[in-house]
């Protein structure tokens, strides 16, 4: 299995891993000249998408069943006859969301998990790594759901790996390299990888409990998240209408 405080440290110089298929045996490193990621103050909600997050159409929560959403991204389908996550990989981010540091968004239709997505936080960035959709809408959900709170929480960086159509047409943008490391070492580098093993014990902080966990009024005082009225500080998923306003609210 790959070893999680290697996996962190990949993170924090712009390096993640891929594999070739599901049940390919290697696993190999990759370093995008082009690097695609999402502005937080950037995400686009069309007229159709606000109405279904408003109407709280799907059930949206964190880290509910982050083993069900990898399955899920892993899940050969018509759109994605392969997938790039094999069985080391699988098990190294089962591994890092039992120690803090991956965490995952669910979209529920009743009972039916029908989407989501899944990615490692680490300081004040979160690393996408897949998202899928089982029903209309449903991925678009989970990132919206996603990009909110990581608004909320103090986050500065959302990294979406490669560009999409899909990610494109929500308002991703693209950056080169250089760019993004920039930007990748202003949201870690209070993270004290270098030393060691200690930082596993850690999880991955105050953003992403803020981020993925139960929000309570003490969250204000948390350092770099700013103070929001009491509609925000809610207990569990937030609801439809709370999304929509932290994805507009203007700093």
């Amino acid at each position: 299995m790959i070893d999680p405080l290697v996996l962190l440290q990949a993170y924090a110089i712009g390096v993640f891993p891929m594999s070739d298929d599901r049940e390919a045996q290697e696993v190999y490193w990759i370093e995008p000249k082009r690097r695609a990621i999402m502005p937080l103050d950037g995400f686009h909600i069309s007229h159709s998408l606000a109405k279904t997050i408003r109407q709280d159409r799907f059930r949206v929560t964190a880290n509910r069943d982050f083993a069900g959403i990898v399955d899920l991204c892993a899940q050969a389908a018509g759109d994605r006859p392969t997938t790039w996550i094999n069985r080391e990989i699988e098990s190294a981010y089962r591994h890092l969301h039992e120690i803090g540091f991956a965490h995952s968004v669910e979209v529920w239709d009743g009972e039916e998990l029908v989407g989501g997505l899944y990615g490692v936080a680490l300081g004040r960035a979160f690393f996408g790594e897949s998202m899928v959709s089982r029903r209309t809408d449903a991925s678009k959900v989970a990132l919206a759901w996603l990009t909110a709170r990581m608004r909320f929480a103090g986050f500065t960086l959302l990294d979406c790996q490669f560009m999409t159509d899909h990610l494109r047409s929500l308002g991703a943008i693209e950056i080169s390299q250089r760019d993004y490391i920039q930007l990748l070492e202003g949201a870690v580098d209070d993270v004290p990888l270098a030393s060691g093993r200690a930082v596993l014990a850690g999880g991955s902080g105050s953003c992403a409990e803020v981020a993925f966990g139960r929000l309570s009024g003490a969250v204000a005082g948390v350092e770099g998240v700013s103070p929001l009225p009491p509609s925000f500080t809610v207990s569990g998923p937030a609801s439809g209408q709370d999304i929509l306003q932290l994805l507009t609210q203007t700093s």
